[in-house]
């Protein structure tokens, strides 16, 4: 699984300034693996100068915090304040964790909320069933490009055609860790998701791992979020059609809840 986070994309240009910089450091730092040096200038696709200098500026404003004795790093006190007043506004995870907790409930796999960042999905809340697998992308934080992974492809699949198109270049550029994985192959998994009214993939990022998804889809019929459950491979394809159905219908809750104007 990649590390980092590219300093090209489609939000990015040909040379970033300082502000795209620290935006790009913080945003490796939302990988929990990232806490030295070296591990956050390679993810966020800087040099270990200019990361320090802007590590040292965020660090002096509260954004980051250092650990004096070990030299990690760690995201600071503003990134939960202004973390805290993005979530009074738009946070989707108060009213999908009740499905979450249902959906591992009823099956005992762990359950995901994933959400767009771009050309990746980010992982933002967890909910660990009994019969839990250990995988670093189950972190709340962990990233992935669009596709690589059940949960990651059903935001990919229900996106417009011509939006896909643009994307998959930046996706394409990203798949080098995934030997399974190929643009024509993620063609043909949206064709199939499409088809069935599900993502699911198995086998394919992880050993004997797979994953099962629907979207949460807005009103103009955009995914703003995907549920999935994360499980070992026998487990979904012995009970796909159960799951499946099980995910749709925490995802018409969700959809129902928002139309209410719940959020």
């Amino acid at each position: 699984m990649p590390r980092g986070v590219r300093a090209s994309g489609p939000e990015s240009g040909n040379a970033p300034s300082s502000v795209q910089k620290a935006c790009l450091i913080l945003r490796a730092m939302s990988d929990t693996r990232n806490v030295r040096l070296t591990d956050i200038a390679q993810a966020a696709g800087q040099d270990k100068a200019t990361t320090l200098r802007l590590l040292e500026v965020l660090t002096r404003h509260g954004f980051v915090n250092r650990d004096a004795e070990s030299k990690r790093y760690s995201l600071g006190p503003e990134i939960f304040t202004l973390g805290a007043a993005a979530m009074a506004r738009s946070d989707p995870r108060a009213r999908v964790r009740p499905s979450l907790i249902q959906l591992v409930r009823s099956f005992e796999d762990t359950a995901i909320l994933s959400v767009p960042r771009g050309a990746e999905s980010v992982c933002v809340d967890v909910q660990v069933g009994s019969f839990a697998i250990r995988a670093n992308y189950l972190e709340v934080g962990s990233r992935r490009p669009l596709g690589v992974g059940a949960g990651s492809l059903a935001l990919l699949a229900w996106l417009p055609d011509e939006e896909i198109d643009a994307l998959m270049p930046f996706i394409s550029d990203r798949l080098a860790s995934y030997p399974l994985l190929s643009p024509a192959m993620l063609r043909r998994s949206i064709e199939d998701s499409r088809r069935r009214s599900y993502a699911m993939l198995l086998d394919v990022v992880v050993p004997r791992m797979g994953g099962i998804a629907v979207p949460i889809l807005s009103e103009d019929g955009r995914p703003f979020a995907s549920i999935s459950i994360a499980a070992l491979s026998e487990r979904i394809s012995g009970r796909e059609a159960a799951l499946a159905e099980a995910l749709h219908r925490e995802a018409a809750a969700c959809r129902a809840y928002w139309r209410q104007g719940g959020l």
